[in-house]
Order: structure tokens, then C-alpha cells, then sequence
């Protein structure tokens, strides 16, 4: 069982960076995979990035690469998720969310094959 929480969103303006942080509990991370999934008012949740326990593979959605940039720290069992350039259309609920390591990665860019979820942090961006 892996439990997450999210925190570190708020009200920015546009440009501003933030960086959101997710806890992970649970027996063994080892094998897991996290990643950062939004969910906009009235639109399907939207994967950003995702990075393995072990070994630090990342994964990125085309539309933030560069933009965003996703990391873990293994001491501290945390993924954090650094936010730079906000735009308006960044706002959103930010979901932290895990899953067990595949044969294939191409399932991690889909935010339905994640059976992990916290509750999300709020990120909103406006001026």
C-alpha cells in the first residue's frame, strides 16, 4: 500500500515558479513509479511527468517538457515536481500518483494506469 500527499501549490502570477512536493509512504518504493497528473476545471486529467524509484527514469508529457521538471529524493521519500513559467492555463488540481514498475513504460504517460492517488494540491495562476 503507498499512501501520497501532496502540498507546496497556491496562488502565483503568471511566470512565477513553484515547486510541489509529494510524500510517499509505504513498505518498499523501490519498485514503484511517481508521477504528477493535473486536472483542470472541466477537462480530463492531463499526465505531466513521472520518474522511478529506482534509478531516476523520467518521463515527460511533450507539452511541459522543458518547462517542468520532475525529481525524487530517496532519503526523504519525495517527488517533487518543479513548476517554472506559469501560465493561466497551469491552473489546476496537481495529483501525485503511483504505480508499479512495467515491462513497459509507454502506460506511464496515461494517468488511468495509476492505482495510487493523493488528493491533490491546488495550483492556481492569475493575475
Amino acid at each position: 500500500q503507498v499512501q501520497l500527499a501532496e502540498s507546496g501549490g497556491g496562488l502565483v502570477q503568471p511566470g512565477d515558479s513553484l515547486r510541489l512536493s509529494c510524500a510517499a509512504s509505504g513498505r518498499t518504493l523501490s519498485n514503484y513509479v511517481m508521477a504528477w497528473i493535473r486536472r483542470a476545471p472541466g477537462e480530463e486529467r492531463l499526465f505531466l511527468a513521472a520518474i522511478t524509484w529506482s534509478g531516476g527514469s523520467t518521463y515527460y508529457a511533450d507539452s511541459v517538457k522543458g518547462r517542468f521538471t520532475i525529481s525524487r529524493d530517496d532519503a526523504k521519500n519525495t517527488v517533487s515536481l518543479q513548476l517554472n513559467n506559469l501560465k493561466p492555463d497551469d491552473t489546476a488540481v496537481y495529483f501525485c500518483a503511483a504505480r508499479g514498475k512495467s515491462y513497459s513504460s509507454s502506460i506511464y504517460y496515461k494517468p488511468e494506469e495509476y492505482n495510487y492517488w493523493g488528493h491533490g494540491t491546488q495550483v492556481t495562476v492569475s493575475s
